[in-house]
């Protein structure tokens, strides 16, 4: 059997989820237990693995303080979560209820903003470029949520589609791989390419994530399928199913229709099966992996340039 991409930082991932968990610790129970919740519900850990990855592999020695930003980035990203599935009216994550839904509204927000503000705190010995890095990041993902909201239920140009799933996957992945590089006190351009690595891998990352959303099963996916189509989000494969010549106009009949039953979504999912749309979009995400891997060339050969190489293979090559 072929290790995980992961195999060569099982340790320093798990002082990630140690690092976590001391953090999240609030005098009010209640806040403790419901970031314990989100943060233990799952998740691939990719984020922090791409950060230690990119550490490591630019010659990093002291893993500390890249461990701490790994966890910041992943304390930042189960705060969107919350949030987005407040926003998004989601009841279900990774096979659970989700926060809000468990919790309450009012609490799952306020956990929501907890996991920020601890967040930045963790990272309170960076400098200033580090903090700007981070800053950055989660601008794209404000950015992105609000443009995303905007053309719900609209059939976005393939562009904005991109800048969608860049703003909310791959900038704070492209952050992470950088701040990794730059603690490891790699050259400039090592930096740059670091980012460009993070920056296609979660750019492959979310395709994928779309692409599951159409072929996964429940089970898999521990959410119903169909929620993109469902929410009126134009993702990558119902913006090329919307194209074909055959079905796509019924499947954009459907995908503007203002109330969708479960008959409307079998229908629509029985049609795109009819399209190639599934198949373009898993080239794509193809492209950006190939892109991310070329990033990594003048690495030196390390087993953490073969973890990052691996995830690469991984993302594109899941449940499909």
């Amino acid at each position: 059997m072929s290790q995980s991409w992961d195999s060569s930082i099982k340790d320093e991932l798990q002082m990630v989820e140690l690092e976590i968990h001391r953090s999240i610790r609030s005098e009010q129970p209640v806040l403790t237990e419901i970031c314990g919740y989100v943060i233990s519900s799952g998740g691939k850990r990719m984020r922090p693995g791409v950060t230690i990855l990119s550490y490591l592999a630019s010659g990093g020695k002291d893993v500390s303080e890249a461990i701490k930003i790994a966890a910041a980035f992943e304390m930042i990203h189960s705060a969107t979560l919350i949030h987005d599935d407040i926003n998004d009216r989601s009841e279900k994550r990774r096979g659970r209820l989700s926060a809000y839904k468990k919790f309450g509204l009012q609490q799952a927000l306020v956990s929501g903003d907890f996991l920020f503000v601890k967040a930045f705190a963790i990272g309170g010995f960076f400098n200033e470029e580090i903090v700007s890095l981070v800053a950055e990041a989660c601008t794209a993902i404000a950015e992105s949520e609000i443009v995303q909201f905007e053309k719900e239920g609209e059939i976005a140009p393939l562009d904005v589609y991109l800048g969608i799933i860049e703003g909310k996957t791959a900038k704070p992945i492209m952050a992470g791989a950088r701040i990794g590089a730059y603690l490891a006190k790699a050259s400039p351009e090592r930096i740059h390419a670091m980012g460009e690595y993070g920056l296609n891998i979660g750019m492959a990352f979310q395709i994928v994530d779309d692409i599951l959303d159409i072929v996964g099963t429940e089970s898999s996916l521990g959410k119903p399928r169909m929620v993109d189509f469902y929410e009126g989000k134009a993702t990558l494969p119902l913006i090329h199913a919307m194209e074909d010549p055959e079905v796509g106009q019924r499947i954009s009949q459907l995908f503007h229709s203002k109330v969708k039953g479960n008959e409307d979504i079998e229908e629509v999912f029985s049609l795109i099966s009819r399209t190639d749309a599934v198949e373009r979009s898993k080239e794509k995400a193809k492209e950006y992996a190939e892109k991310a891997i070329k990033a990594l060339e003048g690495l030196p050969d390390s087993e953490h340039r073969t973890g990052l190489r691996r995830l690469a293979a991984k993302v594109v090559d899941r449940n499909y």
